[in-house]
């Protein structure tokens, strides 16, 4: 029986976890905080300001809008179910952008965000898109679109 295929994914799974956590980490003034928190199975406290700040819709909602968004489109969104909650990594300019779309809330820069790291659940919540290291957010024009009039569209003609 040969195992290499699983054992390669399973290392290319590792590898892109540990990007995604290495950024996460980053993004907080204490990154070793951070990583005690991980390794201790908690959630990690990161606040919104510096490199993203945070887009939040409920479950359902947001499910529907992300479905609209092309895989190469999607940043980083937070799930917790038992919140009905989503939240979404924007660009710190993406407040003007997002400010007439009703299903979303923008939280302010400065906001905490309690977060698992990328590979795993903690306390209920996991990433429904991980942190791939990069740095690459979901474009606040491709949200609103995604929530917009048009969301009964199918997703391959929504949004190009």
């Amino acid at each position: 029986m040969n195992t290499k295929p699983t054992a390669t994914r399973a290392a290319t799974l590792a590898a892109l976890y540990e990007a995604g956590d290495a950024w996460l980490a980053d993004c907080s003034a204490h990154p070793d905080l951070v990583r005690h928190a991980w390794d201790a199975e908690e959630l990690a406290p990161l606040t919104s300001g510096e490199h993203w700040i945070v887009a939040e819709s409920r479950l359902v909602t947001g499910m529907a809008a992300a479905v609209r968004i092309h895989e190469e489109q999607r940043g980083p969104v937070l799930a917790d179910p038992d919140l009905d909650t989503l939240w979404w990594l924007v660009p710190i300019d993406a407040v003007e952008a997002l400010a007439d779309v009703r299903q979303v809330t923008m939280q302010p820069a400065g906001w905490t965000l309690n977060c698992p790291p990328s590979g795993r659940q903690v306390a209920g919540r996991w990433w429904l898109w991980r942190p791939d290291g990069t740095g690459h957010l979901t474009d606040p024009a491709v949200l609103a679109a995604a929530f917009g009039p048009g969301r009964h569209l199918r997703p391959s003609g929504a949004l190009g």
